[in-house]
C-alpha cells in the first residue's frame, strides 16, 4: 500500500470514529442544556416563591435600589435619596429597600449622613440589606482588566443581593448593568436603571484607537500598537455584552444629553430611555448674597467632587500652580488666591489619593495655598462655596456635574471642562447671556482663571446672575416631577 493510500485510509478511520462519537456528544450536549435549563427554572421558582411569601407577609410591594456605596456622599448618592424621597411621598403603601455594602455603619447612620451632607430627610425609614462582598466591585481588586473584573464581580454581588431579598421592582442606581438580567430573568422582577455614566463609551474606544494617554489608558499601552489593538478588541467585546445587559431594563433613565447619546448607541432602547436631570439643591444656595466682589482681598477657588481619579484633581493643582507663578508676592499676589478641594472619600484608595495630592502640593511649593476638605457636612460645604469666587471642575466627559450646578446656584463663576454634560447641558448660554467658562488643559485653565479674576466686578456679577437663573431646571422639584413621570409605567405594574 502506497503512502497516499495509507493517508486516505487513516483519514477514513478518523472520520468513522468521529461519526460514531457525534451522536453521544450531541446527546450529552442536549442533556447538559436540559439540566442547565431545569436548574435555572428551579432557581427562578425558588426566588419567586420567596418574593411571593414576603409580599404575603408584608401585605405590600417593595421597590429595591442597588447602591453598594450609598454612604459615599457623592452626586450619585444625592440622586438615590431624592429618588426614594419622591417615591415615598407619592406611594405610601410601598416598602423601600437599599442594597448597600457599607458594613461599618448602621442604617440610621447612613440616613443621618444623607441629612448632614445633602440636607435630605426621608418621610419614613427604609430597609437596608447589607452586602458582605462589595470587595468584588472594588477597582483595586483588578489592577488589570478592571472593567471586566468589576462587571463580573457585580454579577456575584447582585446574586448575593437577590438571594438576600427579592423585590417586586429593582432599580440599579449606580451603573451595575450586569445585575439587570439577574433580577429580571431569575428574580422575575420589573427592572429599571438610572445611568450616571456608561461603563464603557465610544469616547473610551476613541481614546484607545488614537493611543491617547489618560488615567485609564497608561503610557505602556499607548506606546504599543499591539496592546492598543488588543485593548480596542477588549473594549468592543465588553461594549457588546454591556449593551445586551442594559437592554434588559424595562425603564432607562439617564442624567444628561451626553449619557443619553452613549446609552442609545450601546443599549439601543430609545422607546424606554429618557433624560432625568439629577437633583441639585438649588434652593439651598439661593440665599448666598449676589454682590460685586471687587473689594475681596483673597479670592477662593473651590472644587467639589469625590476624590476619584477621573475627577483629575492633579490638573486643578497644576493649573493653580501656573496661576500662582504668574503672580508676584505681596498684595494681589499669591497670597490673594487659595484653592479649596472639597470631596468625599469612598474607601482607602481614595484616601491614599488625597495623600498623593497633598504630596504633589508640597512638591510644587503651593501647600500653603491649597486646602483639602474631606466628607464635610452640608453647612460647611455651603459656607466654602459662599466664600468662593470661582467654582472649578476638571473631569473629562463628566456625565453631569452636580457640584457645578451648586456653584452656579450660589452665584459663583464656574470654570468647567469643555466636554460631556457641562458643555452640552449646564454651562450653556441662558437667554443669550454667558453663564460660565470652559477649558480643557493646564494652560487653558490657568488662562481662564486669570481672565475671570481680571474681569470687571460688574461683568463678573452679570455672569454670576445669569448662572444662578439658568439652573432652575436642575432643582429638586424638577427632578421629582420628571423622575415620578418616568417611573409611572414601572410602578403601575403593582396594579396588574
Amino acid at each position: 500500500m502506497s503512502g497516499h493510500d495509507q493517508l486516505v485510509h487513516c483519514l477514513c478511520e478518523i472520520t468513522r470514529l468521529l461519526w460514531k462519537l457525534l451522536l453521544p456528544l450531541l446527546f450529552l450536549c442536549v442533556l447538559l442544556i436540559a439540566v442547565l435549563v431545569l436548574l435555572v427554572l428551579a432557581v427562578r421558582f425558588w426566588l419567586q416563591s420567596s418574593r411571593s411569601a414576603r409580599r404575603v407577609r408584608d401585605g405590600r410591594p417593595t421597590v429595591a435600589f442597588f447602591h453598594p456605596y450609598c454612604n459615599a456622599g457623592g452626586g450619585g448618592e444625592r440622586v438615590l435619596w431624592c429618588a426614594i424621597r419622591a417615591l415615598q411621598s407619592r406611594y405610601m403603601d410601598v416598602n423601600f429597600v437599599v442594597y448597600t455594602g457599607d458594613l461599618g455603619v448602621t442604617g440610621q447612620q447612613i440616613l443621618d449622613g444623607a441629612r448632614r451632607r445633602f440636607n435630605i430627610v426621608l418621610p419614613r425609614p427604609v430597609q437596608f440589606v447589607f452586602l458582605r462582598h462589595r470587595l468584588l466591585v472594588e477597582p483595586g481588586l483588578f489592577p488589570h482588566f478592571t472593567l471586566l473584573g468589576q462587571s463580573v464581580g457585580s454579577i456575584f454581588l447582585g446574586w448575593e443581593a437577590l438571594t438576600e431579598f427579592v423585590p417586586d421592582i429593582y432599580i440599579d442606581s449606580m451603573g451595575y448593568a450586569f445585575t439587570l438580567p439577574l433580577f429580571r430573568y431569575l428574580g422575575g422582577c420589573s427592572v429599571g436603571s438610572y445611568v450616571h455614566y456608561p461603563t464603557i463609551s465610544t469616547d473610551m474606544l476613541s481614546v484607545v484607537r488614537e493611543r491617547n494617554p489618560r488615567f485609564n489608558n497608561p503610557d505602556y499601552v499607548t506606546d504599543s500598537l499591539f496592546l492598543s489593538a488588543f485593548k480596542v478588541v477588549y473594549y468592543c467585546l465588553l461594549a457588546l455584552f454591556y449593551g445586551m445587559a442594559g437592554s434588559c431594563s424595562d425603564l432607562i433613565m439617564v442624567n444628561s444629553s451626553w449619557t443619553l447619546d452613549h446609552i442609545l448607541s450601546l443599549w439601543r432602547a430609545p422607546n424606554r430611555t429618557s433624560v432625568v436631570y439629577p437633583p441639585c439643591d438649588v434652593s439651598a444656595f439661593l440665599d448666598v448674597p449676589l454682590e460685586e466682589d471687587g473689594d475681596k482681598k483673597c479670592h477662593s477657588i473651590v472644587s467639589i467632587g469625590q476624590f476619584r481619579p477621573e475627577k483629575d484633581h492633579r490638573l486643578q493643582i497644576k493649573a493653580f500652580k501656573k496661576v500662582l507663578d504668574s503672580r508676584g508676592e505681596g498684595m494681589g499676589g499669591r497670597e490673594a488666591l487659595k484653592l479649596v478641594l472639597i470631596g468625599g472619600c469612598r474607601n482607602q484608595e481614595d484616601e491614599d489619593r488625597v495623600l498623593m495630592l497633598r504630596g504633589l502640593c508640597q512638591e510644587l511649593g503651593i501647600a500653603d495655598r491649597v486646602a483639602f476638605k474631606l466628607n464635610v457636612p452640608f453647612d460647611e460645604l455651603k459656607r466654602e462655596i459662599a466664600e468662593a469666587t470661582i467654582g472649578l471642575h476638571t473631569m473629562w466627559n463628566e456625565h453631569f456635574g452636580i457640584g457645578i450646578v451648586e456653584c452656579m446656584a450660589a452665584g459663583k463663576v464656574i470654570l468647567a471642562h469643555k466636554s460631556g454634560g457641562p458643555k452640552l447641558d449646564i454651562v450653556v448660554p441662558f437667554e443669550g447671556g454667558q453663564t460660565g467658562f470652559l477649558a480643557e488643559d493646564e494652560d487653558s485653565y490657568a488662562e481662564a482663571i486669570e481672565g475671570i479674576l481680571a474681569l470687571d466686578p460688574a461683568r463678573r456679577l452679570h455672569i454670576r446672575q445669569n448662572a444662578r437663573q439658568s439652573v432652575a431646571r436642575f432643582s429638586d422639584q424638577e427632578f421629582d416631577a420628571c423622575f415620578l413621570a418616568a417611573m409611572d409605567p414601572l410602578m403601575g405594574t403593582f396594579e396588574r
